[in-house]
């Protein structure tokens, strides 16, 4: 057994770690525990990150929902502003068509007035010329001076009526 190779191999590496053992130990541990705290420290960051990423999430969902309910309000008071303008066009448009209906009908009353008149006039003047041509012929003079004397002195009894 002292004789093996293998033997005098475990000896010398139990002997090398009681003697070396503490100086080296000490630097692999230190190693080893500033890599477990870095990655510690990467894993804290990475789990930051991630709950920014989510709450960045969230506050974009947030966003988007109220971008959405915004946009279809703007649009519901967009059709509503859209109906309630076609409703004025809408009632300016009869009014306009009744105001020229009314104009129309006013323009077609003054004509008929003014045709009436005319009528009349023509009827008067017509009348008139023919009183003179049967009175011409069938009145003397006295006759005629006697209707005129008449005509006069019944002049304001007949403007009174007229007037009234």
């Amino acid at each position: 057994m002292f004789h093996e190779a293998g033997f005098w191999g475990a000896v010398s590496f139990v002997l090398f770690f009681v003697f070396f053992g503490r100086k080296v130990w000490a630097p692999i541990t230190t190693i080893l525990d500033s890599r477990a705290a870095r990655i510690r420290q990467e894993l804290d960051e990475s789990a930051q990150l991630r709950r920014e990423a989510e709450q960045m999430l969230e506050d974009a969902t947030r966003e988007r929902e109220q971008a959405l309910v915004e946009a279809k309000t703007m649009v519901e008071q967009s059709l509503q502003h859209a109906a309630e303008l076609a409703e004025k066009a809408r009632a300016e448009a009869e009014a306009a068509v009744q105001r020229h209906e009314q104009m129309a009908r006013d323009r077609i009353a003054a004509v008929e007035r003014a045709a009436i008149k005319e009528v009349r006039q023509a009827a008067i003047d017509v009348a008139v010329e023919a009183a003179r041509g049967v009175l011409g012929q069938s009145l003397d003079q006295q006759k005629a001076e006697a209707l005129v004397d008449q005509a006069i002195a019944n002049l304001p009894t007949a403007l009174a009526r007229h007037a009234a």
